[in-house]
């Protein structure tokens, strides 16, 4: 699949084969130990280490599912016992950093939505000489708040790559849909997007309750009878503003960025033009690995620069072929 080039070089790190999976969970913000070695494959033979992951998850968003693969694969492969937990709430994502830290464990994996709200627990976890990598959101703040990489895309570029696409393709009045006000990912991805296509409105939904968001679009769009095309920035929220372009009579058409199979499946059908992805399985898996390469030999992946795992523009032409490995739970 074709890549956009960036203004900025990015890291490329390699990835190390795969091998069976191991379980965790992230019910209720409880973690779940990893078996590690389970079925197929063998472990590292390095001394086992304890690493936490830790996400802004949302319960029911099938995103979270691919990431937390990615992380299973790798500790498996390294020996490492997963502790994976989640929660959409800044204040409850920072006591889960500490719990971690509480724990001791050999390294952290967090994720930057919020990031303000993370600040002052993640100086605890430098301070007690753990080791922190971010993935997914707040690339540009990472290295700021301790993390010695960053693995996930460069959101206000993908964003401007969504708008150059739009605008190419004669689309002048977007409508562009953040599911979680305040995210700063979502945020640099609308504003990529209206910095290539001025005229592009932003609808805040709550991620939370999709019939809100089926309903606040719907009406959006009965409002709005220039929008041309409506922009979902999540799986699940694309596959209900589907049913809202339905619900208003609306002649808009849809995008999204990430991916998940439901949604390569609307690619493939025409229903949806285009999604961007991040490839969230990588994700997953670079930063469980990245910690292990660190406690094993000191190594930093990146060289002190995010590794970006996208974006990807997944559409017509290569969806049929994504859909493949989306059905396997890895894209």
């Amino acid at each position: 699949m074709a890549k956009f080039s960036w203004r900025k070089a990015a890291v490329v790190a390699a990835v190390v084969p795969l091998v069976a999976l191991s379980a965790c969970s992230s019910q209720g913000g409880k973690p779940a130990d990893s078996g590690g070695g389970a079925g197929a494959g063998q472990a590292a033979s390095t001394a086992r280490i304890k690493v936490a992951l830790i996400t802004h998850a949302a319960a029911g968003d099938t995103f979270w599912d691919i990431v937390r693969k990615g992380a299973e694969e790798a500790s498996s492969k390294d020996n490492v016992e997963l502790l994976y937990t989640s929660d959409p709430e800044a204040g409850r994502q920072a006591q889960l950093v500490q719990q971690a830290i509480d724990q001791k464990v050999d390294g952290i994996a967090v994720t930057l939505a919020t990031p303000d709200a993370l600040k002052d627990v993640l100086k605890k976890a430098t301070a007690a000489g753990i080791p922190v990598v971010s993935l997914n959101a707040g690339e540009s703040v990472s290295s700021q708040l301790g993390a010695f990489t960053h693995f996930g895309s460069n959101e206000q570029l993908a964003g401007e790559a969504v708008g150059t696409r739009l605008a190419a393709e004669g689309y002048k009045h977007p409508v562009c849909v953040i599911q979680q006000q305040g995210h700063v990912g979502l945020e640099a991805r609308c504003a990529g997007v209206k910095a290539k296509v001025p005229a592009t409105e932003i609808l805040y939904v709550d991620g939370k309750d999709m019939t809100a968001v089926q309903s606040t679009a719907t009406a959006k769009l009965q409002a709005s009878k220039d929008a041309d095309v409506i922009i979902g920035l999540g799986a699940p929220i694309t596959l209900t503003l589907l049913k809202s372009v339905t619900d208003a009579s609306s002649s808009a058409k849809v995008a999204s960025f990430d991916l998940n199979a439901d949604l390569a499946q609307k690619i493939v059908d025409g229903q949806v033009i285009f999604t961007v992805d991040q490839q969230p399985w990588l994700q997953g898996y670079m930063s469980v690995d990245a910690l292990w390469q660190a406690k094993r030999g000191g190594f930093k992946i990146g060289g002190g620069q995010p590794v970006l795992t996208g974006p990807t523009i997944v559409d017509k032409a290569n969806a049929a072929d994504v859909l493949k490995f989306a059905q396997q739970g890895v894209r």
